[in-house]
């Protein structure tokens, strides 16, 4: 039965309201980082700001380090380096462990899974306290290093327990088949498992970098100078004690949202495979 006209024009009028609540947001974010301070502070707020500035932007790019707009960019820095970093150690130690979990056959295997699962859910107030005292026995504190080394103990259950969902839904013939061939099981997984499962592996990478790219409470604790503080962390030093700088926290916003919407569209089409793998067996 062929759906009628009214049914399309109350799915676009729903797709339209939606579109608005998600990108209405946005837009204003994007005025707000080029409006003047009397359009921001005007009762009520100028919609449209009469004169655009891009000051806030030329200031992160190009102000010294030590300013608020230039330890907001080397925050930028900091963060793309500890998740990429965090990212690259979970997947290859995820790998390897849920392939295990996938695989292999030994007592205990669920109950172990579990552990690690249990490490993920468990609230940072209860973690912070003995990394902590980890970080200060290490002389590890303020550090890249540090914030690396706690989110990689974050991401890699993550990771662990998504992928060890992944490899189980593939089928086993493919690596008996490889090993029959004169492979090892590492060589089947390095040549027959992982390019198979490309796309779990990059939603899995994604997902992962999101976790270490937006969590602040670590950031906020194991770091103190621009030399290892994170975009969420740089983001809330724009609040003053007296004062709030909404349009130099507005261009911080928008900038610090391209890295993970650039990764997201370059690997859409892998990241939904990947969430959709093993939905229909």
């Amino acid at each position: 039965m062929k759906p009628s006209r009214s049914y399309y024009m109350a799915m676009y009028a729903c797709g339209t309201l939606l579109a608005l609540a998600v990108l209405g947001p946005f837009a204003l974010l994007v005025l707000a980082s080029v409006a003047q301070p009397a359009d921001l502070l005007g009762r009520p707020p100028a919609l449209w700001p009469d004169r655009p500035t891009l000051d806030r932007y030329v200031a992160i790019f190009t102000e010294a380090t030590g300013g608020v707009a230039g330890d907001f960019r080397a925050a930028l820095v900091n963060s793309l380096l500890v998740a990429a970093c965090s990212v690259a150690v979970s997947l290859v130690t995820g790998v390897l462990g849920a392939y295990a979990f996938a695989r292999l056959r030994f007592r205990g295997r669920g109950f172990v899974l579990f552990l690690f699962m249990l490490t993920y859910m468990m609230p940072p107030l209860a973690l912070v306290v003995p990394l902590y005292l980890a970080g200060a026995a290490l002389d590890l504190l303020d550090t890249r290093t540090a914030l690396t080394v706690v989110y990689c103990s974050l991401t890699t259950p993550f990771v662990l327990w998504l992928l060890s969902g992944y490899f189980r839904a593939l089928p086993a013939e493919l690596e008996e088949a490889a090993r029959i061939d004169g492979c090892t099981r590492v060589g089947a997984l390095v040549r027959i498992v992982l390019p198979v499962a490309r796309p779990g592996l990059i939603s899995a990478g994604l997902l992962a970098f999101l976790m270490a790219w937006d969590e602040f409470f670590y950031a906020l604790v194991f770091t103190s100078s621009p030399a290892s503080k994170t975009v969420p962390v740089a983001l809330a030093e724009f609040t003053g004690r007296y004062s709030l700088d909404f349009g130099q926290m507005a261009a911080g916003g928008l900038l610090a949202a391209v890295p993970p919407v650039l990764i997201a569209l370059f690997f859409q089409k892998h990241i939904t495979r990947g969430l959709a793998a093993g939905a229909v067996k």
